[in-house]
């Protein structure tokens, strides 16, 4: 049974002001960690081949899986990588999944305000091209959450953006909807 659509960013009972202190945090000290062997198998199982880039655990779940990582903005060889962060908690994709085919996207389209929409993608945009390489002079990363300049293109990406404590207003959507499901199942 789902309890909760998002238990592993309320530890201490805090809402946005505390998942956005902390952002990244799996460590207790509000620093990201940075992805061990256990964690590039998992995620390998998870896609079905290895990680095609570095990537830091930003969520775990209560059980300390993964649940959201931050990718670098660029894969190994170069190729530009537009979604910073992932959703790879398979509880959490699927439940995600599951209002996406129900319509989700359009949804949370309508329900949000298009110009907070738009500051998100530009806020997501600067973060992840803050942290390409200073000597990076090749293709770069475009677009905002998802790879999108505009509108909701992913609710994982979206969702998995707010978990990691970005002010996402499709991510609170999205965490919504999934509270209201999981009240509904219970």
């Amino acid at each position: 049974m789902y309890e909760r659509a998002s238990p592993y960013t309320l530890r201490d009972g805090g809402g946005f002001a505390d998942r956005r202190r902390r952002a990244g945090a799996c460590d207790g000290d509000n620093e990201p960690v940075p992805a061990t062997a256990d964690d590039v198998a998992e995620l390998t199982a998870l896609l079905g081949r290895p990680p095609q880039a570095e990537f830091e655990v930003v969520v775990r779940t209560p059980a300390g899986r993964p649940a959201v990582i931050r990718n670098a903005p660029l894969l190994d060889d170069g190729t530009p990588m537009p979604t910073r962060y992932w959703l790879v908690d398979p509880d959490q994709v699927l439940a995600v999944s599951r209002l996406e085919g129900d319509g989700g996207v359009r949804a949370a389209e309508a329900a949000v305000d298009a110009e907070e929409l738009a500051a998100i993608h530009t806020t997501y945009a600067a973060e992840r091209d803050a942290a390409l390489p200073s000597e990076h002079r090749g293709p770069r990363p475009h677009g905002g959450v998802g790879g999108t300049r505009a509108g909701v293109k992913c609710l994982h990406a979206h969702y998995a953006y707010f978990l990691a404590g970005g002010d996402d207003p499709v991510g609170r959507w999205v965490e919504a909807r999934l509270a209201d499901a999981t009240g509904a199942r219970s």
